[in-house]
């Protein structure tokens, strides 16, 4: 992982950037398995301590902006058909928690199954599985809507 972090740093430090009128050039770095050229690392680094302060925050907001669609990408592409499986029978058992799960965070879709799980344990009461279903619906909606 921190061989492609170098050599996308290395990408976008030296790709010129699109405010400035001045003419720079761009060296292509190709992505490989393999560490990168410590020569082209190196001839990145020094043109990026030659930007402008502006310039510098430009180019680190862009690559922090590419950092997070590859661990997106990276999230999906491990979060396969096993995790889904498991939240779907969470979201039988448990539909506040899957949401949880699915999402990450307390929001509120979270708020949302939460209410209408304690609202169906309240009308319906501990042993009937009717009042939960608003609740088991909705969480398997949110998990299996995004997926």
């Amino acid at each position: 992982m921190r061989k492609y972090l170098l050599v996308l740093l290395a990408a976008l430090l030296i790709t010129p950037s699109f405010n400035n009128s001045s003419a720079a050039t761009a060296v292509i770095v190709p992505v490989s398995t393999t560490d990168p050229d410590p020569a082209v690392v190196k001839a990145a680094i020094e043109e990026f301590k030659s930007l402008s302060r502006r310039e510098k925050k430009l180019r680190l907001k862009e690559l922090k902006k590419e950092l997070a669609v590859i661990k997106a990408s990276q999230e999906q592409g491990y979060e396969a058909d096993t995790n889904t499986i498991l939240l779907v029978i969470l979201a039988i058992l448990l539909p506040p928690l899957a949401v949880y799960l699915h999402e990450g965070e307390i929001n509120t879709k979270f708020w949302i199954a939460l209410i209408l799980w304690l609202l169906g344990w309240a009308i319906a009461g501990p042993w009937s599985w009717f009042g939960l279903l608003p609740a088991i619906i909705y969480a398997l909606i949110v998990i299996l809507g995004n997926a």
